[in-house]
C-alpha cells in the first residue's frame, strides 16, 4: 500500500483534489488529507461541502463524501503534531491540488506556518516527490518566478491546463485529464483520461 499526502487550497478547482482522492482510494492507497481554511470555503462554494465556519462539521461532511474512507486520514491545517509534519514519517508523494499562488509562494520561500506548508517543506527536504497543481490565470511575474524556482528545486509544476486533443465533450472529461496527468507524474498507472494515440 502506497501512502500519499493530498492538500487542497483555496484556489478555484477544488474538484481536481476531490477527484484525485477518489481515484487514489479506489486503488487502495492510504491518503493523508489537508484542507486549508480557504479551501474549506471554496469546497462549500463549488461542491456544496457544508462548512459554515465549523471545522468539525466540515470534517464529518468531507469524510462522509468518500464511499470508502477507511484509508483516509484527515488533518486540520493547524495540526502541527500530525505524523506528516515530520520527515521521519515516510510518504511516497505529496500533491497540492489545486494550489493557490499564496501557498505556492509560501512553499517556495520555505515557510512552515501551518501543516500544509510544513508537510511540503518536509517532502522537499527528504527528497520526496512534491507536485503542485496551480489553478490561476493569468500568471504575473512573481507567480512565474516562484514556479521557475520551485522547478529548479525539483518540484513538479502541473498547471491545471487541460488538453483538447482528446475531444472532451463533458466537464468530467476535462477534470479527468488533469487528474490523470497528475497520477502520471505520481508514477501511478491509470486510464483516467484518453491518451494521444497518433493518427
Amino acid at each position: 500500500m502506497k501512502e500519499y499526502t493530498i492538500a487542497i487550497t483555496g484556489a478555484s478547482g477544488v474538484v481536481y483534489g476531490v477527484r484525485l482522492i477518489e481515484k487514489l482510494l479506489e486503488l487502495n492507497n492510504k491518503i493523508n488529507v489537508i484542507v486549508s481554511n480557504s479551501g474549506k470555503i471554496v469546497l462549500e462554494e463549488e461542491m456544496d461541502f457544508k462548512y459554515q465556519n465549523d471545522k468539525e462539521l466540515f470534517k464529518i461532511n468531507f469524510l462522509s463524501f468518500f464511499k470508502d474512507n477507511n484509508n483516509l486520514c484527515y488533518y486540520e491545517i493547524d495540526d502541527m503534531m500530525a505524523p506528516i509534519a515530520s520527515g521521519s514519517h515516510k510518504t511516497d508523494c505529496m500533491v497540492v491540488i489545486p494550489c493557490s499562488m499564496s501557498t505556492l509562494a509560501a512553499i517556495n520561500n520555505g515557510l512552515s506556518k501551518n501543516l500544509l506548508e510544513r508537510a511540503a517543506d518536509v517532502t522537499m527536504k527528504e527528497g520526496r516527490k512534491l507536485i503542485l497543481v496551480p489553478r490561476e490565470t493569468p500568471f504575473n511575474t512573481i507567480h512565474l518566478k516562484n514556479m521557475m524556482e520551485l522547478s529548479q528545486w525539483g518540484v513538479k509544476i502541473l498547471p491545471a491546463m487541460p488538453g483538447f486533443y482528446n475531444n472532451p465533450t463533458t466537464l468530467d472529461d476535462i477534470i479527468s485529464f488533469i487528474v490523470g496527468k497528475t497520477m502520471d507524474l505520481m508514477g501511478i498507472e491509470n486510464d483516467v483520461y484518453k491518451r494521444w494515440a497518433g493518427q
